[in-house]
């Protein structure tokens, strides 16, 4: 069994080595084998009809080449695999023939293959040698590129494709060899080969899920035709798909799920931890086994498992609770979970040798390892420190105020003289509400002397859950002196109209570690929302920063969204694998070659002309701007806000600020009267 395995790790590099083969072949890089291979699954045709899927990973929107390259890949991948069981089969078909052993589904398969093989070349063919076929795909696709056939790594990989194909199938063959071996029958080497051979062509005529069932039923009725009984014919044929297909499959699955970020991953573990705590819930509240007690008090006290019982109960709530802070990502529920999980594991055994349950805590734990790297978010240091601080005060006030209560209450309140260790036992013991049966109140301030007792130990851990389990939320105060040092970075580095409201009050400051940069940015729930690219030196820098930048928001559980990026800066954003979304454009006019010159400005200078006989002109004022002019402005802004029913747009536009217009540059638009009817700032 192990060495199929290893032969299935084999068989998945060799597809994944002829697949990039395939695509170096026309220059081109690749990495989408799995995800290709488990879509293949569900579609007719297989592996041929998959390789319409994923292509916009590898395509580049501005290359038409590369779209053609893509195909012709795919398809060198896709008949290469055809040719290669093609060629190993045509002497399996002709020593069966021979033998009189004919299995006609087989015959057919094969016949289907060789006629798409040979269409498949004539086509081909035709598309190199610009005949019809070339001018009819042409007509769609304009700027077909070739070229890459005479590239000198076109032969040699085209070769090394044919190889891989060739080897895949051999390791196929060795597969059944294994899987003969496995169930401890006798293995052929002959038997192995037909098998296969057969078997894999029967593919063509089961279109759908990769010929399952089709392929066990085959395989079954060759070993059996070759003397295996039936049960030993399909126990063969089981392990062998279990190594060819299933194993495939689920490296597959892996590739959609094992991704950065993928939500499943997050999903699983906590939907676990749900149901691990209702388990250890309805576990305590069900009768158990009673021979599994009566062993276990053989071993353990009555009192450690009754203890043990209120355990699990409590472990079953507080790992309820977890599960809805570990679908968040934090840090600490991933902890605080690992914990109560190895509690749950312990206290089942311990309570009534529930090993069913324990089983299930130690799968999850094995679940909470396996994606530990899902959990990242940081919690709040401060408040932890607070919050364990706290329940410590209230632990120790109370255990002083349990114990002087217990050894000094009269005997008619409980009906039992408590010593000094009765009253520390029965002081833990219902602060964490694990006496609360055993000890029965005779008198109503008993009842509220436990309870005041069992309060403070639910607000106490709940209060210390809670600054355990809360995440970090970030709170930047910046000093005049930030703001001086991003002021200044903006002076040397800035080349945005915008860099100006980078530093404005709204805004928060990030700083480079690594390199020398700003990046502004509000939050907004749980995004921080960036205004427009980095403030740096140059592109690697500002690659580096929003390296950074993101590690940062991962870690304070912020989803950063760049707003207003040009253009022309959004590759640094595609290279560190970020996506775009286009919600306008901005007009951007050169005011040194700008004219009112020319037909296409005609309707402009009419404009112009109107409202200059009607005695509107355009005036600058420079800084120091007049009260009286601040006062004029400020009226139409309000009128403007009013009128529109808007609110200032402070993120990206500002807002109107008396003393920062009074030090600007202002455009107005007045009459002869004075009377200014729009302005513009002017930025410097």
């Amino acid at each position: 069994m192990v060495s199929g395995v290893i032969l299935s790790a084999v068989y998945i590099i060799l597809q994944a080595l002829m697949y990039q083969a395939s695509f170096k072949a026309v220059q081109l890089n690749i990495i989408l084998f799995l995800k290709r291979n488990f879509i293949s699954i569900f579609l007719p045709g297989g592996s041929i009809t998959s390789l319409a899927f994923f292509t916009k990973d590898i395509q580049k929107e501005t290359a038409e080449e590369n779209r053609t390259k893509i195909h012709f890949a795919s398809s060198i991948y896709g008949f290469t695999g055809i040719v290669s069981i093609i060629i190993l089969a045509i002497p399996v078909l002709i020593y069966l023939t021979i033998k009189g052993e004919n299995w006609q589904n087989a015959n057919q398969a094969a016949a289907i293959l060789v006629f798409f093989i040979i269409l498949a070349l004539y086509l081909l063919i035709s598309f190199f040698k610009k005949g019809w076929v070339f001018r009819l795909i042409n007509r769609f696709v304009p700027h077909i590129n070739t070229g890459f056939r005479s590239h000198p790594t076109f032969k040699w990989q085209f070769i090394l494709v044919n190889v891989y194909a060739l080897l895949i199938d051999l390791v196929g063959v060795a597969h059944l060899y294994i899987a003969m071996l496995a169930m401890g029958h006798e293995a052929s080497w002959k038997v192995s080969l037909i098998g296969y051979v057969v078997a894999t062509l029967l593919l063509v005529i089961s279109p759908f899920l990769r010929g399952v069932g089709a392929i066990e039923f085959s395989l079954t009725v060759i070993l059996r035709h070759y003397g295996y009984t039936t049960s030993e014919a399909l126990a063969i044929t089981l392990v062998y798909r279990l190594f060819e297909f299933w194993l495939p499959v689920l490296a597959g699955i892996g590739s959609f799920i094992l991704r950065k970020g993928n939500m499943v991953l997050r999903v699983v573990p906590a939907f676990l931890l749900f149901v691990l705590g209702m388990i250890n819930i309805i576990s305590v509240l069900t009768p158990s086994l009673g021979y599994r007690i009566r062993l276990l008090k053989s071993i353990l006290t009555a009192d450690t498992i009754h203890v043990s019982n209120y355990l699990v109960f409590i472990v079953g709530l507080l790992l309820v609770i977890t599960s809805a802070f570990l679908i968040r990502g934090l840090k600490n529920a991933w902890r605080f979970a690992i914990l109560l999980c190895s509690f749950s594991l312990i206290g089942n055994i311990t309570k009534a040798i529930d090993y069913e349950e324990s089983i299930v805590a130690l799968v999850v734990i094995m679940v909470l390892w396996i994606t530990r790297k899902q959990y990242y978010i940081k919690h709040d240091k401060r408040l932890q420190v607070v919050g364990i601080e706290t329940s410590l005060l209230i632990l120790a006030g109370v255990t002083i105020y349990g114990i002087t209560g217990f050894y000094f209450l009269d005997k008619k309140h409980f009906g039992i003289d408590f010593n000094l260790s009765d009253s520390i036992e029965h002081t833990l013991l219902n602060f964490v509400l694990l006496d609360i049966s055993t000890l029965k109140p005779l008198t109503r301030f008993a009842a509220a002397f436990l309870d005041t007792i069992r309060i403070s130990g639910v607000l106490s851990l709940g209060f210390i859950l809670y600054s355990l389990l809360k995440p970090y939320f970030i709170s930047v105060e910046h000093n005049e002196e930030d703001f001086s040092r991003a002021n200044q970075l903006i002076r040397e580095y800035g080349t945005s109209p915008v860099d100006y409201f980078k530093t404005y009050d709204d805004k928060l400051l990030y700083f480079g570690r690594r390199r020398e940069g700003l990046i502004s940015y509000k939050m907004a729930g749980s995004f921080a929302i960036v205004l427009e690219e980095p403030v740096c030196k140059s592109r690697n820098d500002k690659i580096i920063l929003l390296e950074e930048f993101d590690e940062f928001c991962i870690e304070s559980g912020l989803r950063p969204v760049y707003y207003r990026v040009e253009e022309n800066s959004l590759d640094l954003f595609e290279a560190i694998g970020k996506k775009s979304l286009i919600i306008g454009q901005e007009a951007i006019v050169d005011l040194e070659t700008f004219s009112l010159e020319g037909k296409d400005k005609k309707s402009m200078r009419n404009g112009l002309n109107s409202l200059q006989k009607k005695g509107y002109k355009a005036k600058i004022y420079h800084p120091p701007i007049k009260d009286g002019i601040l006062q004029k402005l400020k009226y139409v802004s309000n009128d403007w806000l009013k009128s529109t029913n808007r609110e200032e747009i402070v993120f990206t536009q500002g807002m109107f600020s008396w003393d920062k217009l009074k030090q600007q540059t202002v455009i107005t638009v007045e009459n002869d009267d004075e009377q200014i009817f729009g302005f513009l700032k002017y930025y410097t």
